[in-house]
């Protein structure tokens, strides 16, 4: 997630797609009651599911950068297993957790170990095959808004 503004990194988070699809959204504040949630690892992540937490993050002060990139089912299941036992991370860790968890699988060990989003943007943008999108959204600064209509989606209400 970047601020709008000043360009300036303010969340990392990691989406696996293992023998499970799983979230790895350290330190986060996307909270609701339909993907089960263990140590900042978010289980069950559908495309809609993805779309909600995408979403719920975008607002007219902050858009979301996904990069995604392919890696071998092996890779991807060691990638589960680091996030599995990461957390649950201190607030204004996440980067610093989830590019950990980079520089320890194969193909991603040339990325740095720190505290700032947009470095480890940056360096995920130079790996081979990666595919950066931008999501943005005018809705107010106030995630708990966009937290509660989500939620009433969620259980099926307006």
């Amino acid at each position: 997630m970047r601020n709008v503004s000043s360009g300036n990194g303010a969340h990392t988070s990691l989406l696996i797609n293992a023998s499970q699809r799983v979230l790895f959204d350290p330190a986060g504040t996307f909270v609701q009651d339909v993907m089960p949630e263990r140590n900042d690892v978010l289980f069950g992540v559908t495309p809609r599911l993805e779309q909600f937490y995408v979403s719920f993050h975008a607002r007219e002060t902050f858009y979301v950068v996904g990069q995604t990139v392919d890696v071998p089912p092996d890779v991807a299941e060691q990638a589960l297993n680091l996030s599995l036992v990461a957390g649950p991370v201190p607030k204004a860790n996440c980067t610093r957790y989830t590019s950990r968890i980079l520089r320890q699988l194969p193909g991603f060990e040339g990325l740095r170990q720190t505290w700032f989003p947009n470095k480890t943007m940056e360096d995920f943008e130079e790996l081979p095959g990666v595919v950066t999108e931008e999501y943005r959204e005018d809705d107010a600064d106030d995630k708990t808004l966009a937290l509660a209509e989500i939620t009433a989606i969620l259980r099926g209400g307006p």
